[in-house]
């Protein structure tokens, strides 16, 4: 019998578990959406995800990892065991089951759904919210929210068709940050935006043909508001429904001689511009007709 990993609880009683033990062969179905969205779990990879994921409570279901993994993290799986965390020792066979990279870091946590409700997200009066609509990329979708988080948004929207946020690519993409802010999921983007101005937000679109620019709105202190700042997927932009429902219309303006930039670039400049301008000193807060045209 392997000797469980110091400060942790080994469930696994008659040595690692394979890709044929029920309880890895179950995680594993977490790859797939229609698995993902039955049982209302997914899977987060990597020392960073697992240790983001250990510190939301009630959030991390169990955790697999290989026994040279699990030596070299003791302090996640004694925080497992302290949470009554099943911690289970998994052969690299197991463990490549379960993860989707080329080399996997050894850990793998099953965890909950982390979804809120618009209404319970808004009730806690968020100063910088992004919403993501209908971004299908999952890598681009991740990156945003990763960016969100650092930029200090409370809350992050996947607004209509959009990618699922707990696709494994996506949570690699966040690097942790899946697990700071409420994520939550919506079907009707146009819905979302009623409901963020009833909020008291200021809505603004992104788009490269936007009719007021970025430096300008900041230069004039028209972003120290509680701010929503609308994403749409790098292909097809932001649905004309969601720009005309915005408060303005926001171009982030090119400087140089490239024909634009990409949605993660496009997101970060804006939900920092945001964040600046929630920093600064203000003489007084802007109204939403501030920032329209």
């Amino acid at each position: 019998m392997p000797s469980p990993p110091r400060g942790g609880r080994l469930d696994a009683v008659a040595g690692p578990f394979t890709p044929r033990t029920p309880r890895v062969v179950a995680a594993r179905r977490l790859h797939r959406r229609r698995d993902r969205d039955a049982t209302g779990r997914f899977l987060a990879e990597g020392p960073q995800a697992v240790r983001e994921a250990l510190a939301r409570a009630e959030v991390v279901v169990e955790l697999f990892g290989t026994p040279a993994a699990l030596d070299r993290h003791p302090e996640l799986a004694a925080r497992a065991a302290a949470a009554d965390v099943p911690v289970s020792e998994v052969t690299e066979e197991a463990l490549a089951a379960l993860t989707e990279t080329v080399a996997p870091q050894g850990l793998v946590a099953v965890c909950r759904h982390l979804d809120v409700p618009l209404e319970r997200a808004l009730a806690a009066r968020p100063r910088l919210v992004a919403v993501l609509a209908e971004i299908r990329d999952p890598g681009n979708a991740g990156t945003v929210l990763r960016t969100a988080d650092a930029a200090g948004a409370a809350t992050v929207v996947f607004a209509g068709d959009a990618v699922d946020p707990y696709n494994g690519k996506c949570v690699r993409a966040s690097a942790g940050s899946l697990f700071h802010v409420d994520v939550v999921r919506a079907a009707d983007p146009v819905a979302v935006v009623d409901a963020l101005r009833a909020a008291g937000l200021t809505v603004l679109a992104t788009t490269g043909y936007g009719d007021r620019d970025l430096d300008d709105l900041a230069d004039a202190g028209r972003l120290a508001a509680p701010t929503a700042w609308l994403f749409g997927s790098e292909a097809h932009g932001l649905p004309e429904a969601l720009t005309a429902a915005a408060d303005a219309r926001v171009r982030v303006p090119l400087h140089g001689r490239a024909e634009s930039l990409n949605l993660a670039a496009a997101a970060a400049v804006c939900l920092y511009a945001s964040a600046r301008a929630h920093r600064s000193p203000a003489t007084g807060v802007p109204t939403k007709e501030s920032v329209r045209p």
